[in-house]
């Protein structure tokens, strides 16, 4: 099968509504849009938060802090919850997501240095702290930045 030979299946495409063609379609004279009213002049109805004139509530309530939108969100593991994992020398995040460490890795993994390492692992992660760092190298591990 090819794109060219697709099509839309029987009775899916009916022919658009044609408005203002005489009184005898049906849809003459208003146009389907009643009598009168806001709703049919031209340009229609208002957009989503439009009340009626009112001052909308979106600009009655008052405007408080600053969301930083360049600000990334990282997931956090610490040294001790890695040296509680068995078995395992190379630490990733897909493994740590797979053990149900963390549930997502939001904009990447962060390691920080709280607790302390009892063996040389291999850890692979977006960024570290300094703590972290130190504390990897001093147990004979290595830490990859991805």
């Amino acid at each position: 099968m090819k794109l060219e030979h697709l099509s839309p299946a029987e009775g899916s495409k009916g022919k658009g509504k044609r408005v203002g063609r005489g009184i005898g379609s049906g849809h003459g004279e208003t146009s389907c849009k009643g009598h009168k009213g806001q709703k049919a002049r031209s340009g229609g109805p208002k957009g989503r938060g439009f009340e009626g004139g009112q001052m909308p509530l979106q600009r009655r309530l008052p405007k408080r802090g600053f969301k930083n939108r360049s600000s990334k969100k990282y997931a956090i593991i610490n040294l001790k919850d890695i040296n509680r994992i068995e078995g395992m020398d190379t630490i990733t995040p897909e493994f740590l997501i797979e053990r149900g460490i963390i549930k997502n890795i939001k904009d990447g993994l962060k390691v920080l240095g709280e607790g302390e390492l009892q063996r040389p692992f291999t850890i692979k992660a977006d960024v570290f702290s300094e703590s972290a760092l130190a504390k990897i190298t001093t147990a004979g591990g290595k830490a990859e930045i991805i």
